[in-house]
């Protein structure tokens, strides 16, 4: 079972850095830039702490289905990754917008993507981390 947690927290990962920069940096570039002011320069932003919280976002959430979700099938992964996405998405999407002055198409795009990123996640991981073989007798 480790192997397959170290091999689906690694393949999340990779999954969300595409889809990050596919949110952050193509859909959500403008936005950022037209609040400047809320965010460091990017000179000053912390990349490589930036990548170490996704990895271990990643190798939690992956633990947490290994360990808690049974049966493990694709649709419980599916099932996991959409419920862990609305209900992280949320917080990132709409707790941030109200306390924070971000446009609301900040919000939502923070929010859905975060549901499709855990959607997609949880899909990864209910392909990969799986049941183990019973042993025969």
């Amino acid at each position: 079972m480790t192997k397959k947690i170290i091999f689906a927290t690694l393949a999340v990962f990779v999954a969300w850095g595409i889809l990050d920069f596919l949110i952050h940096g193509m859909m959500l570039g403008k936005a950022y830039q037209a609040t400047a002011m809320l965010w460091r320069p990017m000179e000053e932003m912390k990349q490589g702490l930036m990548y170490l919280v996704s990895l271990l976002s990643a190798l939690v959430f992956v633990t947490i289905y290994a360990r808690l979700v049974s049966p493990k099938d694709v649709a419980r992964g599916l099932g996991f990754g959409l419920l862990f996405g609305v209900g992280t998405g949320i917080s990132m999407g709409y707790g941030t917008y109200s306390v924070q002055p971000i446009p609301y198409f900040m919000a939502l795009t923070w929010f859905l993507g975060t549901a499709i990123k855990a959607t997609i996640a949880g899909l990864i991981t209910g392909l990969i981390v799986t049941e183990e073989e019973k042993a025969t007798q």
